[in-house]
């Protein structure tokens, strides 16, 4: 298995592992994953059951397939640069201004614009 999957594979092992479905209830790991034991699990074990989805369907992606998959730890928001900028205002992907700036004033369609 290549080793892009293998982080989030361990620490959704090791999460099912500490969970009532398999601690106090004696299940199997395998049946905690699926739908009628699926909701009892944790919040944080049922996030790494997607991104372990995802990993895996990222793996066979076309689109995917040079570039492999995104590590775990980093935000997509982070690498595309929509995250909030020095002001706290929201910034374009080039860095610049927003295209459109604050509204000066309102205008109800007659007569002058403001």
């Amino acid at each position: 298995m290549p080793s892009s999957c293998k982080e989030i594979r361990a620490a959704l092992a090791a999460c099912l592992q500490s969970s009532d479905c398999v601690m106090l209830e004696r299940n199997k790991p395998s049946d905690c994953l699926r739908p009628p034991l699926a909701d009892t699990l944790p919040m944080r074990c049922q996030q790494l059951k997607r991104g372990y989805g995802d990993c895996k369907k990222g793996m066979v992606d076309m689109r995917k397939r040079f570039r492999g998959n995104q590590p775990i730890a980093v935000s997509t928001e982070l690498e595309a640069g929509t995250g909030p900028g020095e002001d706290g205002e929201r910034r374009q992907l080039y860095g610049g201004r927003p295209a459109v700036g604050k509204v000066v004033g309102t205008t109800d369609g007659e007569g002058e614009e403001p």
